[in-house]
């Protein structure tokens, strides 16, 4: 009896240890994928390997936040077929949301690649804005989001004067400045 229990203990570690090292191949396959695409010089490979993605009439809502944040893990700022596309993918969900958070990535992207951000957000912009149109969907500047909404200045907390004039608001010494007596 025991060495039947022995027997059958040592035919699962043995399945066990085949299923772990399944899963850490497979792991490695998708990562090493993904790092041949990043270290290709020619970027049309990584182009059409997310344009094919986001084009598949099958994907589902998950497999398309994967696809967006492996676009966004990427060091690279898309190309407009590829922002194209994930926008498509985005309608055809029927998730305004997400498609408003993809742009918000880009234009985050934009404005950590280079000094002069504006330049290549706006030349994403203007190269998607007939596909912004065709699905209805608004750019950020358009609804606002481009500016905090719920911006209070309190001179005694903001540590940097140039937030004051980006948003508009003058920077006060301290509270004492404020005349509370005023009627």
């Amino acid at each position: 009896m025991a060495s039947k229990l022995l027997r059958v203990g040592y035919a699962l570690t043995k399945n066990l240890g085949q299923i772990r090292q399944a899963s850490a191949v497979g792991g490695a396959v998708s990562q090493g994928f993904l790092q041949e695409l990043a270290e290709e010089k020619d970027s049309s490979k990584f182009d059409q390997h997310f344009i094919n993605y986001f084009n598949r009439p099958e994907i589902d809502n998950w497999e398309l936040r994967k696809g967006l944040t492996e676009l966004h893990l990427m060091d690279a700022i898309p190309e407009p077929k590829v922002v194209e596309a994930a926008l498509r993918a985005c309608r055809r969900i029927n998730d305004f949301a997400l498609t408003i958070r993809f742009l918000e990535s880009i234009k985050i992207k934009c404005q950590a690649s280079v000094t002069d951000e504006k330049a290549i957000y706006a030349y994403i912009i203007n190269e998607v804005k007939p596909v912004l149109d065709e699905l209805g969907i608004s750019t950020l500047e358009d609804l606002g989001y481009d500016k905090p909404e719920l911006f209070l200045p309190e001179s005694d907390w903001w540590w940097e004067n140039k937030w004051y004039k980006e948003y508009g608001y003058d920077k006060l010494n301290s509270y004492k400045d404020i005349n509370f007596n005023a009627k």
